[in-house]
This record gives structure tokens, C-alpha cells and sequence, in this order.
């Protein structure tokens, strides 16, 4: 029997013609998956790099393309983040920071006017006091002009020391020196009032929030609240998951959400028949999106809650966010999510049980932290509610 043998020149045919289909196949997937656009972005990419003989930054040219590519796309929840700005999101939705521990507002004669401090925050075990200006960081004077400029001066590596010019009310100034460090921030905080409201203020739906918003339940219910109010005005959302475990919480055994993709894959969350049993009221504002606006949705679609306030945007997009091999991320709307009932709230928002619209002076409390609860008539008007 011959041994059947092959020729270099039939070896390297079939070699050719191996990679020739590779190419092709790993061409056509890219046609498929990015288009003739997204090639042309890779096209043009590959240009630069190898004719442009100009100086310039390709991550900075990138950075303002990506940009440019999801602002394009219309949704006003979908945007780019470089790695920096990426970075600050993960350390916003983790509900902690590297800082001081300081919540100010930013007056007309320049400063940052102090209205609350983090409880055992570096700025509160360094003794500052709400009421007191900054005045100046490190050395440089925070004006009229450039005031908006003193949180970032005022931020830095844990660990690392900045120095706060201060001034009083009465105009006299000291010096404090403050150490930066990881400032845990409480996502809900409760409060029970003198006539026995429960008052559960929810800053947003990001990390711990269904875990600390049910403990603060809890403690209201064991100090004999009789009703809960919760407030959910400036809350701009946060996680799904945060969303449904809190509404499961407190709502009986039902849908209390819906979701579905691009794709049509539909999801379905069902809550338990473990419920908080106390009459609810949810004020809001046109600050009210997302996690927060379908927590109100939900209380009143299964006649558990009530709604008081403003009207609000009406969102109905869910964002994900994607790691980009650049340090950046894409954040981009991938499902549309309804109530437990199907109610798309896009274009229409929450309808109000009662209107009820803040002063520019009461708004401005309330963004700051300091609006009284016998100073707020949103609050007043929820109690009234529930308690007829």
C-alpha cells in the first residue's frame, strides 16, 4: 500500500485559504455586530494612529467621541463616563466617600456655608460647626467667583490633611486642619414626630438602602409610630434590586415589578406576604426619578400608600453600566420596567393624591437638609391625608 502524501504547494493553499476564512468570518461578525458606523469609528481610530502627523491626545479625542456617540442617541439617561468620572460613580453608588464629611450649600458672598456634618465624620471629630463659612482651603481664598471650585479643593486621598480657613457668624476666623477618610453615608435615616408620623427620609435607592430604611421602620414601629411618611424628594433612584427588596418588605404578596429588554426577556417580581400593616404616604418632587418614583408608584397601585408633592418627570428606562477596556463606562438604557400592575410611568409620571408645591425658600431648606417638618407643607398635607 502507497503512503498517501501531500505537497508544500497543497499545504500552503489550504494554509491561505484557512486564514483567508478566519478573516472573513471574523470580518462578517464585525459587520454584523457593529454596522458600517461602527467600523468607520475603527477605521477612522486606525488612521489616526498610523498617518496623522499632528500633536495630539487620541484618549482625550476618544473620550469627547464617546461622548459624543451616546449624547447622540437621544435618551437622557444614557452617557459616557471617562475613568475618572466612572470612578466617582462607584464611590457615590457605594453610599461612601473619601472626604471630610460635610453637607453645604453656596452662598452669594462666596464660601461654603456648613449645614450639617456626618456623624463621627472627620469635620465633626475636627470640631466644625454648622453655621460656619469656609472661607478658604489650603491657603486659597474660595470668592464669589470660584466658591463652586471649593468642594474639589476640599477633596483628596484618605488619610491626607487640608487646612479650612472658617468663619463665624459674628465674621471672626480660626484655622482647623481636618484628615480625610472614608465617610460611610447613611442611604435613610428615620424620625419619629411629636404626633406620632414615622418620618423616613430616603436619600437613595444605591447601596444598604433596603436594609437601613427597613431598620429604620423597624425602630419607628417599636417607638409606636402610627403612621410612616416617606420622603423620596431629590432621591434620583438607584439600584433594582434595593427597590423590590424594600418593596417587598412592605407591600403583601403581589407583583411589584415588571421589566423587559431589547430582546423581549420579561421579568416578573413577586413580593411575600409579609407586610408593614400602617397607613403610608410618599412625598415627592420633580427631583423624584427612577427606583424612587416606581417605590411610590407601587405603594399606590396596591393601595398601601399615598402620593403628596409635585409632579414628576415620569422615567421608565433601566440603566446598566459597562466597564470599557479604557478605564471608562457606558452608562446605557437597556429595559424598559413597569409597575406590578404593567403601568409604563414614561411621559406621564406619578399621579398625585395631592399637589402641593414648595416656596423657592422651602426648596432651598429642603436641598440643604434643614427644612423643619412644622415647616413643611408637603409633609403637613401627607399627615392630614392619612390621618382622615
Amino acid at each position: 500500500m502507497k503512503e498517501k502524501r501531500f505537497s508544500l504547494l497543497s499545504l500552503l493553499v489550504t494554509a491561505v485559504l484557512a486564514v483567508l476564512l478566519t478573516v472573513g468570518a471574523l470580518a462578517g461578525g464585525a459587520w454584523a455586530l457593529l454596522g458600517p458606523e461602527g467600523l468607520g469609528m475603527v477605521e477612522t481610530v486606525a488612521l489616526v494612529n498610523t498617518l496623522f502627523v499632528g500633536e495630539h491626545d487620541l484618549g482625550t479625542a476618544s473620550d469627547q467621541a464617546m461622548d459624543a456617540l451616546i449624547e447622540g442617541l437621544g435618551d437622557r439617561w444614557s452617557y459616557y463616563m471617562d475613568a475618572e468620572g466612572y470612578a466617582a460613580q462607584q464611590e457615590s453608588r457605594s453610599n461612601s466617600y473619601v472626604g471630610i464629611g460635610v453637607t453645604v450649600t453656596y452662598p452669594e458672598e462666596g464660601g461654603l456655608l456648613i449645614q450639617s456634618m456626618a456623624e463621627g465624620g472627620p469635620a465633626e471629630e475636627a470640631g466644625l460647626r454648622a453655621g460656619e463659612r469656609i472661607v478658604a482651603v489650603d491657603g486659597t481664598a474660595l470668592t464669589a467667583e470660584n466658591r463652586q471650585e471649593g468642594a474639589s479643593l476640599i477633596k483628596g486621598e484618605e488619610g491626607t490633611a487640608v487646612t479650612l480657613t472658617l468663619e463665624s457668624p459674628d465674621g471672626s476666623r480660626r484655622e482647623v486642619t481636618v484628615t480625610r477618610k472614608r465617610v460611610e453615608e447613611p442611604p435613610a435615616r428615620g424620625e419619629l414626630l411629636s404626633d406620632g408620623t414615622g418620618l423616613v427620609t430616603i436619600k437613595n435607592f444605591n447601596s444598604r438602602c433596603a436594609q437601613e430604611t427597613m431598620a429604620a421602620v423597624e425602630e419607628l414601629v417599636v417607638q409606636g409610630a402610627e403612621r410612616l411618611v416617606f420622603d423620596v424628594r431629590n432621591n434620583g433612584g438607584g439600584y433594582v434590586d434595593e427597590l423590590t427588596a424594600l418593596l417587598d418588605d412592605l407591600l403583601p404578596e403581589g407583583d411589584i415589578f415588571r421589566s423587559e429588554t431589547k430582546a423581549g426577556t420579561k421579568r416578573v417580581v413577586t413580593s411575600d406576604a409579609d407586610c408593614v400593616d400602617l397607613p403610608m404616604a410618599v412625598l415627592v418632587n420633580g427631583g423624584t426619578y427612577s427606583a424612587a418614583e416606581l417605590f411610590a408608584a407601587q405603594l399606590q397601585e396596591m393601595d398601601r400608600g399615598i402620593i403628596v408633592g409635585e409632579p414628576t418627570f415620569g422615567k421608565g428606562f433601566s440603566q446598566q453600566t459597562f466597564p470599557l477596556m479604557s478605564g471608562g463606562a457606558v452608562n446605557l438604557s437597556t429595559a424598559r420596567y413597569y409597575t406590578g400592575g404593567g403601568v409604563c410611568l414614561i411621559g406621564a409620571g406619578l399621579t398625585l393624591d395631592r399637589e402641593v408645591t414648595l416656596t423657592e425658600e422651602q426648596n432651598a431648606a429642603l436641598s440643604a437638609g434643614v427644612l423643619a417638618p412644622e415647616d413643611d407643607p408637603q409633609l403637613q398635607a401627607a399627615v392630614d391625608l392619612l390621618k382622615g
